[in-house]
């Protein structure tokens, strides 16, 4: 009896943005006769409309193919990765639920930042790499300079590379051959006793959280009880099965398999990427390696511009975080805003992608405040507070020391922009590394940055000083004690709260004086004089003043004495002194967004 291990190949698609990941898989899926014509559509794995009008993957969608290749089926598992680096620990896990990985790298564009840490990635999970140069019928195409540049990346030979494109399906018959070839099958299992990696998981509203599953060793089949390792929950496994395009049920699930598990789980965190799903009766005694708690880089405040929202905009939380558990929040308050939540996200696109999602799915008009990190803080006492709202920072006084998220990052870009990179990264707090020539023209710059430099800006200004040819990724390293100082605006004395930002001394004065100009000119005049103030701590740093409006209440006089003048230039003096103790100045939405546009 011939070994079923044998037949099956899990393999992932590794690429940068826009290299063409998406449109391969189509190739694949319309090779191995997987999906019926009428079935196929461009990007077919990206269910999303965002997904789909972005070009990036958000979502990652495993599929079942079977291919025939000298009178024996192949069963082939794509399971697909997202391509942002902002969901990194996904591509993670479905490395490691692979044996083999297709390294694919646009023609024209050549390796970029996220190819390389992926490749990297790849390598940690000791995956067998397939390198595929794609898009060769671009006139554009520079398949010589590219081919060195895999070669300098892996330390492949160059015939191992593969030339492929995928919008033509041009060398697919081959890529699929090589899959054969090239990918190890699954490992024997060691025994029967079931470990099986979740590696991705998806809400439905009638069958609760359904995680998606790689079985290493064992069985899962319906009516066992299984527990999760991570937190010891213990649910019925009523349904099992496998993935074409829609969910396929089977009797049962065996190693080497990739599928689906239906146990009526209501809560989705119970279900967690990286987990261990083992048989409640005989249970493994360790986790397969990698687990680990995802915790959110960035953290935004969302309120909801009319008040009356914001039990809309709690509901539309909830069901957003069933399809993706990565998203945190919590209620708050502020003084400005009213009440509102505090979300912590992956990083800047899925911060992105949940906003675009609330005011597409659920209509939300939404005010954000300023994106900031998590900060480490130490007070005098010893005591040790993790910051993730600004508002909240102690007194200076109080703190021995604080520190913020530092991450490695990678450019890749030509090498006439050296100069303008090494600039950027400078004036962001930077601290160099390396640098690698990848060709001729081509250079991977290595730096150190504080997280809170890149969440603003960064990207937008890494694309103008290369005129668009940088491409930039980055991983975290850790917390780094820093001299940081918390900047309040205060707007008729008053403190906003939701302006309010930790930043670092040497770039707080620039700031807050850009800041308060760039409110002066946003906030309407009112009655009376309104001061915009800078400050730190007790210490007023920039100031700016939006001039009254005024009446004049000296018209009616025509001639007689001046001191009838005086008398009315006196009333009307006393009546504005009154207003500002008991007015308020009213701020309008633009603000809050102007700390995002600060020209530095």
């Amino acid at each position: 009896m011939t070994n079923p291990l044998a037949h099956i190949r899990n393999f992932s698609i590794i690429a940068h943005i826009d290299h063409g990941k998406s449109t391969l898989a189509d190739r694949l899926l319309e090779h191995t006769h997987t999906l019926a014509e009428k079935e196929m559509k461009a990007q077919v794995l990206d269910s999303m409309d965002l997904e789909r009008e972005r070009g990036i993957t958000i979502k990652s969608h495993p599929i079942r193919m079977i291919y025939k290749q000298d009178n024996r089926e192949y069963i082939f598992n794509l399971i697909d990765t997202p391509g942002h680096v902002d969901f990194s620990y996904e591509v993670s896990r479905s490395l490691a639920a692979c044996e083999g990985a297709l390294v694919l790298v646009d023609a024209a564009q050549g390796v970029e930042a996220q190819t390389v840490s992926n490749v990297y990635m790849a390598l940690e999970n000791d995956l067998d790499i397939i390198p595929v140069i794609n898009k060769i019928d671009l006139p554009s195409a520079r398949v010589d300079v590219v081919i060195k540049q895999i070669v300098h990346l892996i330390g492949c030979e160059p015939e191992d590379i593969l030339k492929v494109s995928a919008k033509t399906g041009e060398g697919v018959e081959d890529l699929l051959r090589a899959i054969v070839e090239r990918v190890e099958p699954p490992v024997e299992p060691e025994d029967d006793i079931l470990k099986a990696l979740i590696f991705d998981s998806m809400y439905d509203s009638y069958r609760g959280a359904v995680p998606y599953v790689r079985i290493i060793q064992g069985e899962i089949h319906p009516g066992m009880d299984i527990r999760f390792m991570s937190n010891g929950r213990v649910h019925e496994v009523t349904e099992v099965g496998v993935f074409r395009l829609e969910r396929i049920k089977k009797a049962v699930l065996r190693p080497g398999e990739v599928g689906y598990i239906v146990a009526s789980i209501k809560e989705v965190d119970d279900v967690r990427v990286g987990d261990t799903v083992t048989d409640n009766n005989k249970p493994a005694d360790k986790q397969l390696p990698g687990y680990k708690t995802v915790k959110p880089m960035v953290y935004s405040g969302l309120y909801p511009v009319d008040s009356d929202d914001f039990e809309d905009l709690r509901s539309s939380l909830e069901k957003l975080q069933l399809n993706d558990a990565s998203l945190q929040y919590e209620p708050e308050t502020s003084s400005a805003l009213g009440f509102g939540f505090r979300c912590g996200f992956l990083g800047m696109l899925h911060m992105e992608i949940i906003q675009e999602r609330l005011d597409r799915e659920f209509g939300l008009d939404l005010i954000t405040t300023v994106p900031n990190v998590r900060y480490r803080i130490t007070t005098d006492e010893g005591e040790e507070l993790e910051l993730a709202n600004p508002s909240l920072m102690p007194n200076q006084g109080k703190m021995e020391r604080i520190e913020e998220p530092y991450v490695r990052s990678e450019i890749i870009v030509q090498s006439d922009y050296i100069g303008n990179m090494m600039q950027l990264c400078q004036d962001k707090r930077g601290i160099y590394k390396t640098t690698k020539y990848l060709d001729e023209n081509t250079v991977e710059l290595n730096y150190e940055l504080p997280l809170s430099e890149i969440i603003f800006d960064f990207y937008d200004k890494l694309k103008s000083a290369s005129r668009g040819y940088a491409s930039f990724d980055y991983e975290f390293l850790g917390y780094r004690e820093s001299d940081l100082v918390k900047l309040d605006i205060l707007i008729n004395e008053e403190p906003v709260d939701a302006l309010s930002s930790i930043i670092h001394r040497d770039k707080a004065y620039e700031q807050g004086r850009s800041l308060c100009r760039k409110l002066r000119q946003l906030i309407p005049r009112q009655m009376i004089e309104v001061p915009i103030q800078a400050a730190i701590g007790n210490k007023v740093i920039a100031r700016e003043t939006v001039k009254a409006l005024r009446k004049n209440v000296t018209a009616k006089c025509y001639g007689g004495d001046i001191t009838r003048k005086r008398k009315l230039l006196e009333k009307q003096k006393e009546g504005k002194k009154r207003m500002k103790n008991v007015g308020q100045v009213t701020v309008p939405q633009e603000a809050f967004l102007a700390i995002l546009q600060v020209d530095e």
